[in-house]
């Protein structure tokens, strides 16, 4: 950690700059920072378990795997900071842990009961019930974590969430619409790290690139760049609203 520190003073880095240097290869820089947030990890991962979690934990090894993919695959242009990103790919994995070693035992248990019947049991319907409950709360519990994470990066741009919801467009076809502009924004390197840096919609240039009017664009501004946050990031179930509206 001292050679972290003394790297980051004499050059003056910028924890992205740092981030960079680690993706394009020093591995000895790389361990250092994960020492360094060995404590925001595990803070991380109590906040999913709700109890103290200690580095000889299995679930503290999952945030440390997962905070070390998060520092491989962080960008700037995913909306927010490192350690916004980090906390949403730590929690996500460790929930994911969490699901599946509660599965476990169940699947064991209940692949023998079948073999010994012969057929399935009452105990195995009402079993798989409760993990399709399970799954739901689980389900639920990504998508709080991925809307915290949504409302970190519209932070950045001084829009919250609770604006997206009331000024999203209320009209099917408008909301689709609004998602292709996004689309549109986010598949051009130039508009997008437009977005990105300046923290505001290129609406000019986005009029010349789509059939929607730039009053519109303007009306919807706050949606357009939610959209184009959620395409551009790590979310997998809010990815899964827009594919919905693309495609219902």
């Amino acid at each position: 950690m001292l050679s972290l520190m003394f790297r980051l003073g004499k050059k003056k880095q910028t924890l992205e700059e740092t981030v960079l240097s680690i993706q394009n290869g020093d591995k000895k820089l790389q361990n250092d920072l994960i020492e360094q947030y060995k404590p925001f990890v595990a803070k991380t991962v109590s906040s999913v378990c709700k109890r103290y979690i200690s580095e000889n934990d299995d679930e503290f090894s999952i945030g440390l795997i997962a905070f070390n993919d998060a520092i491989e695959k962080y960008s700037p242009d995913k909306g927010s900071s490192l350690f916004a990103f980090a906390e949403l790919v730590i929690k996500r994995k460790v929930i994911d842990f969490i699901r599946k070693e509660a599965r476990t035992p169940y699947s064991v248990r209940l692949e023998l009961q079948e073999h010994e019947e012969g057929e399935f049991s009452q105990s195995k319907i009402e079993a798989d019930l409760s993990l399709d409950e399970y799954q739901k709360k689980i389900d639920q519990e990504h998508r709080r974590e991925e809307i915290a994470y949504l409302n970190h990066c519209l932070e950045n741009f001084s829009i919250t969430f609770s604006e997206i919801i009331e000024q999203s467009p209320k009209h099917y076809d408008a909301r689709q619409n609004a998602i292709k502009v996004a689309l549109k924004l986010v598949e051009d390197d130039g508009l997008k790290a437009y977005l990105f840096t300046k923290r505001q919609l290129p609406v000019k240039q986005l009029e010349e690139k789509v059939q929607v009017s730039r009053k519109t664009i303007e009306r919807n501004r706050k949606y357009i760049i939610a959209m184009a946050i959620i395409l551009s990031g790590d979310f997998v179930y809010l990815k899964d609203y827009i594919k919905g509206v693309l495609h219902p």
